[in-house]
């Protein structure tokens, strides 16, 4: 079988420029303290999330069943560090089999960069389409960032098949474990096009730091709070 990711090996991680050596400066810098430090950040902020929130997610569990056949959470396969792949949890936000869709609707498709978007996508619910303008679909990435997977910040995991469309230079972006949120989302929230997502992100990677993460969490909430999701 062809893998979705060119030049994987066996175990599946991503043989790019960055793994040959050729790593962004500052995110080689990332030491091995610092990376300590953000994941125990990472740890102990997920998991009481997950402790306060598990009556409200429980609420839109059932939501979410009683809108439409189909399961509750939605894994999708993504690109993490490295290329590596893992699932990604989100709570559904599709009609069930939307992703056997996604190739029939591709030349309704409004961008001409890796990212898949149409206006009004006939797959999303009601339900769904509240859900993703708050944000609250992600929520159940609290556990992939306990399981390891994920950071709290970090750049947005693409799915697979997005990240089969990157220009080499993209693929700097797999250097760092994929966020729940990023300087994107809090940047340009309204402006989600490819070019200004491989900026900002990019420009994590090389100006990290334990403050700049929180810096980003804060203005998480209010950007959240604001409802311009997709």
């Amino acid at each position: 079988m062809t893998p979705v990711l060119p030049e994987t090996d066996r175990n599946g991680r991503y043989e790019n420029a960055v793994a040959r050596g050729n790593r962004l400066p500052r995110a080689r810098a990332i030491l091995i303290s610092g990376s300590v430090m953000k994941r125990i950040i990472d740890v102990a902020l997920s998991a009481i999330a997950l402790f306060f929130l598990w009556p409200f997610l429980l609420v839109i569990a059932v939501a979410v069943r009683l809108e439409s056949c189909g399961p509750v959470i939605y894994r999708s396969p993504r690109a993490g560090k490295k290329g590596q792949r893992f699932v990604c949890y989100k709570f559904r936000t599709m009609v069930d089999g939307a992703d056997e869709l996604k190739e029939s609707l591709r030349r309704c498709n409004e961008r001409r960069d890796p990212f898949f978007k149409i206006a009004d996508d006939p797959r999303v619910t009601r339900l769904g389409r509240f859900l993703r303008k708050y944000s609250l679909d992600e929520l159940p990435q609290f556990w992939n960032v306990l399981k390891g997977d994920m950071s709290l910040v970090g750049p947005r995991p693409h799915p697979l098949d997005d990240c089969a469309r990157y220009r080499p230079a993209d693929h700097r972006r797999l250097d760092v474990k994929p966020g729940i949120t990023g300087l994107w989302q809090v940047i340009a929230r309204t402006d989600p096009s490819f070019e200004t997502c491989m900026k900002l992100d990019l420009e994590y990677m090389k100006r990290w730091s334990l403050s700049l993460d929180f810096k980003i969490l804060l203005r998480t909430v209010p950007a959240v709070l604001a409802g311009d999701g997709s």
